[in-house]
């Protein structure tokens, strides 16, 4: 009987333009829709330096906290609130997406946007969440904030712009790396 060798680790890029990207991939609502916002923000790696060929994926709930639970999320009509986005940063490693403030999905609960990362060096994707910076009840409650050191916690809580907007930068490494989730063992 012969050992087997393994196969070596691949990290998840390269993109390819022609498969990933769709039309108004990043407008979860149509810019300059009632309600919509703009989420911006930087991609960093460990030293600090913007890094150009990343893709996030966000999930969110409606205004209201309703989750969108039907099919259909690639089609972007130019009024209905899809739920679900995907951005590649620019050169200068920055993303954006037109969307709504998130609503909480139960009462009192913090609300929050999901985020999964794809990037240059990674072996699998990263996840993590972006907060609204409003109600410090709500975000004191939550059981993720609440379970972080208090200097790690501001690492998901993005800040509100004077057009109402967020911005939220994400740093793969370092100091002030962002909060990534573990979801390995989790009970399917």
């Amino acid at each position: 009987m012969s050992k087997l060798t393994p196969t070596p680790g691949q990290t998840v890029g390269p993109f390819y333009g022609y498969a990933l990207p769709f039309n108004k991939d990043n407008e979860l609502l149509a810019p300059g829709s009632a309600g919509s916002i703009r989420l911006q923000g930087t991609v960093y790696d460990g030293a600090g330096d913007a890094i150009p060929d990343a893709i996030l994926e966000i999930w969110q709930p409606d205004a209201e906290g309703k989750v969108v639970q039907r099919t259909g999320s690639l089609v972007r009509d130019g009024y209905t609130f899809t739920g679900w986005g995907r951005a590649a940063v620019g050169n200068s490693g920055v993303f954006t997406f037109t969307t709504v403030n998130p609503g909480p999905t139960s009462p009192g609960a913090a609300p929050f946007i999901s985020v999964a990362v794809f990037a240059r060096g990674l072996m699998n994707r990263l996840f993590t969440r972006i907060y609204l910076p409003e109600n410090e009840q709500a975000l004191a409650a939550d059981p993720l904030l609440s379970s972080l050191d208090p200097k790690r916690r501001s690492t998901l809580i993005a800040r509100r712009e004077g057009d109402g907007g967020l911005t939220w930068d994400l740093r793969l490494q370092g100091g002030n790396e962002t909060v990534f989730l573990d979801f390995e063992g989790a009970s399917q």
